[in-house]
């Protein structure tokens, strides 16, 4: 149970796993006014850096599960960096499965709805850990645009243009969910530059130092293709934020 190997290399100098700067980061847990003490559950935590820099800059607590060995012991590494190893935790495990022990005051899945099938599913997995009052954080993409084309749709990773919404309707879809929508941050398209890019020279780097490895014939083609079909497509008709819900 891991991740494949192509897209640890490809992130490997990621420490958030998503469109999404430190500082984006940072303004979220600002914008969350976050009390010392908030219990916190992160499924598909990465590299922890959500739960690590709150824990240090909110004093919250908190648990991380991740399917990833190379990631969670980044993030472990992470929060003693920081010096918050005794306020979060984090298991390498199927975070599809994850419910926490006692009820949290803030549940997340910042970016990987497939643990629940989709944004519905997820939801109701993350709200089997909340407490009544409590509050879910959803990173999840949505359509800038409409694309216009099925091709269009696959060079944004997409299988069908209903994969995603646009921002209005997936914020729509939270409140048909029973849920009010009451803080959100997107990623803009530097950010997105941000994350694209640097996987990139990740690629590079690795590639100049493995010429003959198994998945270097792969990698390459990535990188010959990559930054041109980012910049035509995903940097144009894709967003990404994370949205805070609360039940309604």
């Amino acid at each position: 149970m891991d991740l494949p190997r192509s897209f640890t290399i490809r992130e490997s100098s990621h420490r958030v796993h998503n469109p999404f700067t430190s500082e984006k980061l940072a303004a979220l847990g600002q914008a969350l006014h976050l009390a010392p003490g908030t219990r916190a559950l992160d499924l598909a935590s990465g590299s922890g850096e959500m739960l690590c820099t709150w824990a240090h800059a909110h004093r919250i607590v908190g648990t991380g599960v991740d399917i990833s060995t190379e990631f969670t012991a980044r993030a472990q590494a992470r929060a003693s960096e920081l010096g918050v190893a005794g306020q979060v935790v984090f298991i390498h495990g199927d975070a599809s499965g994850h419910v926490a022990d006692e009820p949290v005051d803030l549940a997340a899945c910042i970016g990987a709805t497939w643990i629940g099938n989709g944004v519905a599913g997820t939801i109701e997995l993350l709200r089997r850990s909340l407490r009544p009052d409590g509050m879910l954080l959803i990173g999840e993409p949505y359509w800038r645009q409409d694309p216009p084309d099925q091709h269009t749709v696959e060079a944004c990773h997409a299988s069908s243009k209903d994969d995603f919404r646009l921002l209005p309707e997936l914020i729509e879809q939270f409140g048909e969910l029973g849920y009010d929508v009451v803080e959100m941050m997107l990623a803009d398209q530097d950010s997105w530059d941000r994350y694209r890019a640097a996987q990139w020279f990740n690629i590079r780097r690795w590639l100049d130092s493995n010429p003959d490895d198994e998945l270097a014939a792969e990698l390459r083609a990535e990188l010959s293709r990559e930054p041109a079909r980012y910049a035509r497509y995903e940097r144009e008709y894709l967003g990404w934020g994370v949205f805070a819900l609360m039940g309604r």
